[in-house]
């Protein structure tokens, strides 16, 4: 495969593997970018959620943009609340996976964050002999223990890194990984906001019959995996604090995670209520679009950290998820308790904090990852060299 790779008149294939929506939203402008190099062909790989009907069957959003998925590799089935049937789920995928590849003979694999299914990506890609690059490795999220602790494998399996900050690739290399794999590109979430067109507010407002003239809210609460026994109690009580304040709230359902169900059983209870917008997914520039358009963000989801700043849109970060991540200015951190939430979105939405968050800086960069991530792909040289790693121990 190495011989083949190195001829320079083959088109290296790059392998895109995604598993979720939100995830498929990070990754489009680089699959983008890669369909149109003249060095690089692209391959998708669906596997995960987007599988799924419950979940909004999303692998249609990613062939309405006009991809050709290469593969589609099932994983979930049956009770996904039990501890036991994520990692039954992802040794289904890491079969089926190994053969998904084995068959498109990729010169890359490219995977991105902390999720089971680029694990399982990775560990096969590795016994094929396949190069792997992860985009966010070095993070740092210590309330979703699971999730860092996926995230750092992965970083151990790549061959390429490609780190939102400087902070993250300085924890690459904490984690004995060479400098010179290493490229710190920011966060490929920013890249449609600061550089593509999003849904108007008005259009927005016409889609989800909003009054925009009246504040919006945008809720987006996942299960945390060292707390499934309180997923069903911690989004009670964020939902009983959106129904104090009675505003127009769009809700989300969460990722497919142990303790999901239960999450969702509380949002439907509140189906009936004329103020809440429930939707089990959201293409994501239609997501962006209601960033863009809402007055302030609540949850526990990677983006109210990452592409919220972006927007200057206040944030009520509920419980400890995101807890010691890299953040902008605009995070208001609570416990799961109704009347801090409730006190907390009040703040948000004050003209005073929002004057506050005049001119945010967002720590995650400026909107060219994925060039500068495409660009590496198509020039690295892959050798003995790439595909033979070193620790290296730093005093």
């Amino acid at each position: 495969m190495v011989n083949a790779q190195m001829n320079k008149k083959l088109k290296r294939k790059i392998a895109v593997l995604t598993g979720a929506r939100a995830e498929y939203g990070l990754l489009k402008p680089i699959m983008e970018k890669i369909r149109r190099s003249p060095g690089l062909t692209l391959q998708i790989v669906v596997t995960g959620s987007h599988l799924s009907a419950a979940f909004g069957s999303t692998y249609k959003d990613i062939i309405n943009d006009g991809f050709k998925i290469d593969a589609r590799v099932p994983m979930y089935s049956g009770n996904l609340q039990k501890l036991s049937a994520i990692p039954i789920s992802l040794g289904r995928g890491l079969i089926k996976l190994t053969l998904a590849l084995e068959k498109l003979k990729p010169d890359f694999l490219l995977v991105l964050g902390d999720r089971g299914e680029p694990l399982m990506g990775a560990i096969a890609a590795a016994y094929l002999n396949i190069p792997i690059a992860h985009i966010h490795g070095g993070d740092q999220c210590v309330g979703a223990d699971i999730d860092d602790n996926i995230r750092h494998c992965v970083t151990k399996l790549a061959h390429l890194h490609f780190p939102a900050t400087q902070k993250s690739g300085q924890r690459i290399q904490n984690l004995g990984e060479e400098k010179w794999r290493i490229y710190v590109v920011g966060a490929p979430g920013l890249d449609t906001i600061l550089k593509e067109k999003l849904p108007t507010k008005q259009e927005i407002a016409r889609l989800f019959k909003l009054d925009i003239t009246k504040p919006v809210i945008l809720l987006l609460q996942h299960a945390v995996s060292s707390q499934i026994e309180q997923a069903k109690s911690q989004m009670e009580e964020t939902m009983q604090a959106i129904m104090g304040l009675k505003l127009q709230t769009i809700v989300i359902y969460p990722n497919v995670d142990p303790g999901n169900a239960s999450l969702i059983k509380v949002i439907e209870k509140y189906r009936h209520c004329p103020f809440l917008k429930i939707q089990k997914s959201l293409p994501h520039q239609t997501f962006l679009g209601l960033m863009k358009t809402a007055n302030a963000m609540v949850g526990n989801s990677s983006s109210t950290i990452i592409e919220a700043p972006s927007f200057g849109l206040p944030v009520v970060d509920i419980g400890i998820r995101q807890a010691e991540r890299e953040r902008a200015d605009n995070i208001i951190n609570v416990p799961h308790q109704r009347k801090a939430i409730e006190k907390a979105i009040k703040k948000a939405l004050t003209p005073s904090f929002r004057k506050k968050l005049t001119g945010l800086r967002n720590p995650y960069g400026n909107g060219t990852a994925s060039q500068r991530i495409v660009k590496v792909l198509e020039r690295i040289k892959i050798d003995q060299k790439l595909l033979h790693k070193k620790f290296i121990i730093r005093s």
